[in-house]
């Protein structure tokens, strides 16, 4: 079963990241095999942390809650909330087999918080820079909640474009980078 994770920080909560950075990454390590991806979000200027994206296959929603609860950061106080649902990657493929160029353009995280019937469950039809792209979904792996992607966009407008905007409560764009030690 995929799961989606976006920790978000704690305002202040820096120092405390920067500390656990190595807890962090050898936590991480742990899940090597089971990570599609990873990485730390921004605030749109690319300055401040603002959160991790883990996108993770486990075995079953106790596996992914202890994932998610039982991480450093999380546990040391640093992230203010975490968002945890199921997520089908419709890429069927890891970041790091992302054929595109890393260094061309920005990369973003953009969320699609659903309401209603589901939207955007086919690919789009430029795909060159989707990294990941797949539903949220509730634990019963079939209601629709949401749409997350992690791009390569020229900027968040067009990042914010991969998603039908009349389809979703809210749609939030993050500048997001390849996270982890491969």
């Amino acid at each position: 079963m995929e799961y989606f994770c976006y920790h978000r920080d704690r305002p202040g909560s820096l120092a405390l990241r920067e500390e656990l950075l190595e807890e962090h990454w050898s936590y991480m390590d742990r899940y090597a095999k089971e990570l599609i991806a990873r990485g730390p979000t921004f605030t749109h200027d690319g300055e401040t942390l603002t959160g991790s994206v883990h996108i993770i296959d486990l075995p079953d929603p106790t596996a992914a809650r202890a994932f998610a609860f039982d991480e450093p950061n999380y546990q040391a106080g640093a992230y203010r909330d975490v968002l945890l649902r199921r997520w089908r990657n419709m890429l069927g493929r890891t970041m790091w087999e992302f054929p595109g160029d890393r260094s061309s353009g920005s990369q973003y995280l953009v969320l699609g918080l659903g309401e209603g019937p589901a939207a955007d469950l086919d690919l789009p039809p430029d795909q060159d820079g989707l990294i990941a792209y797949g539903p949220l979904l509730a634990d019963d792996g079939d209601t629709w909640l949401g749409t997350a992607v992690l791009l390569s966009a020229p900027d968040p407008d067009a990042a914010r474009a991969v998603l039908t905007p009349d389809r979703y409560v809210d749609i939030e764009v993050h500048a997001w980078e390849f996270g982890g030690r491969r």
